[in-house]
């Protein structure tokens, strides 16, 4: 397994441990409910340092990142950030990611760990023009401040304003003495909160300053199994299981992301599923009893038939009940409607419930 910069600090501090995307990262350091709800209500931190990072640069950076992505990256500014999708010709998901407009002629695109190496070849392979490609990965560290006093915590370090840094966008700043930090107003938990990007030398010193100016606002360092219970309640996405390369954004409610003005690989093919119309899409569900629904268990109707499968399940702490992802027939997507999860031989009973979860 691979490391983070500030894997050993986790080991040092009793995390427990665990592999994820190749990487040995803190999987809780307490337990995941009292992690979750910190950060709901104060501030937790979250290495994040397995996230991919590549850059283009070039004056034909912007045509090869329109093509990239399905987004529209021509309404970004520098400063300025937009989730995306990465797909394929066929349409489906090759991964979810952000899109940073660092300036005119320079983007960064941030992409989930487990796909780096996918991700990269994928765009070597699809490079045209003059844009010129750098796999940063190794030289960047990666820690999420989230949760309602992640702006105080952060000011506590940063001589400038940072209420001004509004949700998708950036900037570069000293923290802690520490230049050159990219203090971004994104996150992956609902909560609200800043994703600093600093050199990876630096992300030790940017931990442990985070941690002690914490201790006025309860701030804990957090792990992974929170950060999955936090983007579930918020009904986000997670590549792998409920996003994949033989799933589409349109079916996985990613349609806002999906800009059909411009050209971008798979554009064709979602044109043709968008006409067509969709057979199923990607929807919520609550259990009505203490049965978890986990990825991979089908979902069936009153009568026991498959009409389709989980793909994310779990006890949600914020809303004290068990909740998941689902696809579904599209007919059932829209509504309340009852259907059963089949854990081993029993037919659990739950109901279709719209998305997020949890009401901010």
């Amino acid at each position: 397994m691979k490391n983070t910069p500030i894997t050993h600090v986790h080991v040092d501090s009793g995390a427990k441990m665990g592999n994820f995307a190749g990487f040995n990262m803190p999987i809780s350091y307490s337990s995941v409910n009292e992690e979750h709800l910190n950060v709901r209500q104060h501030v937790s931190l979250f290495d994040v340092s397995h996230m991919g990072e590549i850059f283009l640069k070039g004056p034909d950076a912007l045509a090869n990142a329109q093509m990239l992505t399905s987004n529209d990256v021509s309404k970004l500014s520098p400063g300025k950030a937009q989730y995306s999708t990465m797909l394929n010709e066929h349409g489906g998901i090759i991964d979810d990611l952000l899109v940073y407009m660092l300036a005119d002629d320079e983007f960064m695109f941030v992409v989930n760990g487990a796909n780096l190496e996918t991700d990269w070849q994928w765009i070597l392979d699809h490079r045209t023009g003059d844009c010129q490609l750098h796999n940063r990965t190794e030289n960047i560290g990666l820690i999420a401040v989230q949760g309602p006093k992640a702006i105080e915590l952060v000011q506590h370090l940063v001589k400038s304003d940072v209420s001004d840094i509004k949700y998708y966008t950036f900037r570069k700043d000293n923290v802690a003495g520490i230049e050159d930090v990219i203090i971004s107003a994104t996150g992956y938990t609902g909560s609200g909160g800043f994703e600093l990007y600093c050199k990876s030398a630096d992300t030790e010193s940017l931990w442990n300053n985070l941690i002690l100016a914490g201790e006025e606002f309860n701030a804990f360092p957090a792990g992974l199994a929170a950060r999955n219970t936090l983007r579930l309640e918020m009904g986000f996405c997670l590549h792998g299981n409920d996003i994949t390369q033989e799933t589409n954004p349109l079916e996985a409610g990613l349609g806002w992301i999906v800009k059909f003005n411009k050209d971008f690989i798979g554009k064709d093919a979602l044109q043709k599923i968008k006409e067509k119309g969709l057979d199923r899409k990607l929807c919520g569900f609550e259990m009505m009893d203490r049965a978890i629904g986990r990825q991979g268990y089908p979902v069936c109707d009153a009568d026991h038939n498959e009409i389709g499968v989980v793909t994310s399940g779990s006890f949600a702490p914020s809303l004290n009940k068990n909740i998941g992802l689902a696809y579904l027939p599209i007919e059932l997507s829209k509504g309340e409607h009852e259907i059963f999860i089949k854990i081993r031989n029993k037919f659990a009973p739950a109901k279709t419930t719209s998305l997020p979860f949890y009401k901010v």
